[in-house]
């Protein structure tokens, strides 16, 4: 996975945490004298089924369910593929069924908010705004703002060279407003000490290194509630409200599907039910027919 599919170190944990479940539950079954490497290659389509139930009876959400198995599925392609197994015994295997729920939005005006929330005075004040303002014009996943570099950033072509999933690079628009503040931030870096090899990452920490994913979700939950935002919020609402700004602007979806690297345009639709959901409530609350006389 690390070296023909370039996928990140948090996804091979992820799947690694997958299979070393389905291993636990072989030895409870079957009991530690059994070989265990050799009885989870001759497991059974049935089998894999209680492994699934089992899961559903420790009272797992069907989204980490679901992820769970995915795993467990690569892992039994990876073993038919190099000959370990005649036949894949999960092909067949059913992931539980998941309710769609639709992820919170931002409005611009609500985006205003949260960097109007930002003290200035402070030395972070400006990376702050400048982070806020790149996820939102840019869409980026977290995981790419913050290995974000200073050389994958093209001003004067207005555009940013990311490193997306999978190891996969794409070029997205960067706004007059992100270039803007990014400005504002360099004036601050520039009289950094930066840590010897963290030189060419853009967003950097009072100690300069680059920062990390849980210190961005922890800045953005403060000021959403510094600003009196109510709406249970991270750094992927502002790659929701990306998107969803796009769509309600009249962008396709198969432009947003490559802006945000997705590699199905199933995952780009759930925006079409969030407008939906937009524009009925609009229609509930202006339409004369919805209005109380």
């Amino acid at each position: 996975m690390r070296l023909q599919k370039g996928l990140s170190s948090n996804t091979l944990e992820a799947y690694m945490h997958d299979v070393s479940l389905l291993y636990t539950w072989v030895v409870e079954k079957f009991g530690q004298e059994e070989n265990i490497e050799g009885r989870v290659q001759k497991l059974t389509l049935a089998d894999l089924e209680e492994f699934s139930a089992s899961l559903f009876d420790l009272g797992i959400a069907p989204s980490s369910h679901a992820r769970i198995l995915c795993g467990i599925r690569a892992f039994y392609k990876f073993l038919e593929i190099d000959g370990f197994i005649d036949q894949d015994p999960s092909e067949l295997l059913e992931a539980p069924i998941q309710a769609k729920h639709l992820p919170e939005v931002l409005s611009t005006e609500e985006v205003d908010m949260l960097k109007g929330a930002i003290d200035l005075s402070k030395w972070e004040g400006h990376r702050n705004r400048a982070i806020i303002e790149v996820l939102f014009s840019c869409g980026l996943r977290v995981s790419e703002l913050v290995t974000l570099r200073l050389s994958q950033v093209y001003e004067e072509e207005r555009y940013v060279r990311v490193m997306g999933k999978g190891s996969k690079e794409r070029l997205v628009p960067i706004s007059d407003d992100a270039i803007k503040e990014l400005h504002l931030w360099y004036d601050d870096r520039n009289k950094m000490v930066i840590k010897k090899g963290e030189e060419d990452y853009v967003f950097l920490n009072r100690r300069g290194a680059h920062l990390t994913r849980t210190m961005i979700l922890i800045m953005i939950k403060q000021y959403a509630k510094d600003a009196g935002i109510k709406k249970t919020i991270s750094p992927h609402t502002l790659r929701h409200s990306f998107a969803t700004a796009l769509l309600e602007g009249g962008c396709s979806l198969r432009a947003i599907q490559a802006m945000l690297g997705h590699e199905s345009i199933g995952t780009t639709e759930i925006y079409t039910h969030i407008d939906m959901t937009t524009l009925r409530d609009e229609i509930e609350h202006h339409h004369p027919r919805n209005i109380a006389h």
